[in-house]
């Protein structure tokens, strides 16, 4: 909870944020997004438009925050278990659990519908945050004592059929964590090896094309050129004008 407020804190001090952590403004216009703000892969809630959603261990609850010293719960609704993060795309929520990842639809912001559920045939149990870009969702799927499980992996689901995700690629990790995307190029916390940049120009084929070892790192959040980065020494920034090699501007 400390690092998800210390996150969004540094993140709109940085960005002045708004009211949205979309990447795209195809929101209904009773939740329009716009494209200013962004929260990290293993948040536990997130903004967009007008609401506030957040997970528990079993659901999604939808607040209305139009009037945010205000704001008013519209709904509660039964996900699954062991629910873990959440991340808004579009207008559709992806939530990671332990088993599975959920896909909802927030066409109407407040009643959030269940699409799909993507899973992996080859890691049936793990701790799984996600993001989503264009057709593609990507997944750390981390297996070790709490989360259960034996292989690590990034999964990376075709979600051009939203209510049918299909696993279309992996890379075999060790520990990963968070993980963000700028562009061609996404960027994957793996606890035991480092910050990984990855190519995915091919999705399905993600190739690592450089390490970063000078810290621990557990989540990220690319934002304008920049990578705001999670870690054992602090939040640690990046500039990533060049998105295959970030090059270290400072330490907080």
């Amino acid at each position: 909870m400390k690092r998800n407020f210390t996150l969004i804190i540094l993140s709109c001090l940085l960005m002045q944020c708004t009211k949205s952590s979309t990447s795209s403004s195809t929101l209904s216009t009773t939740a329009s997004a716009s494209t200013d703000g962004k929260g990290g892969s293993t948040a536990r809630f997130a903004i967009a438009g007008n609401y506030l959603y957040s997970v528990d261990e079993t659901s999604l609850k939808a607040f209305d925050i139009s009037d945010p010293i205000h704001p008013v719960l519209k709904n509660t609704v039964s996900v699954g278990f062991s629910i873990e993060t959440i991340f808004p795309f579009n207008d559709k929520l992806f939530i990671g659990s332990s088993t599975a990842v959920y896909i909802y639809s927030i066409q109407d912001p407040a009643k959030p519908a269940a699409l799909g559920t993507a899973l992996s045939p080859t890691v049936m149990r793990r701790c799984d945050p996600v993001v989503a870009k264009d057709t593609v969702a990507f997944a750390t799927l981390r297996a070790n004592a709490p989360c259960g499980g034996t292989r690590s992996i990034l999964a990376v689901y075709d979600i051009k059929e939203i209510t049918n995700p299909i696993e279309k690629g992996t890379l075999t990790l060790q520990e990963p964590y968070g993980l963000g995307y700028d562009d061609d190029v996404l960027y994957v916390c793996d606890k035991m090896v480092g910050l990984l940049v990855i190519d995915i120009r091919r999705p399905y084929n993600p190739v690592v094309i450089k390490t970063i070892t000078d810290a621990t790192f557990s989540d990220v959040i690319p934002y304008n050129h920049m990578l705001i980065c999670w870690t054992d020494a602090g939040i640690k920034l990046y500039d990533i004008s060049d998105n295959r090699n970030p090059v270290f501007l400072s330490n907080i």
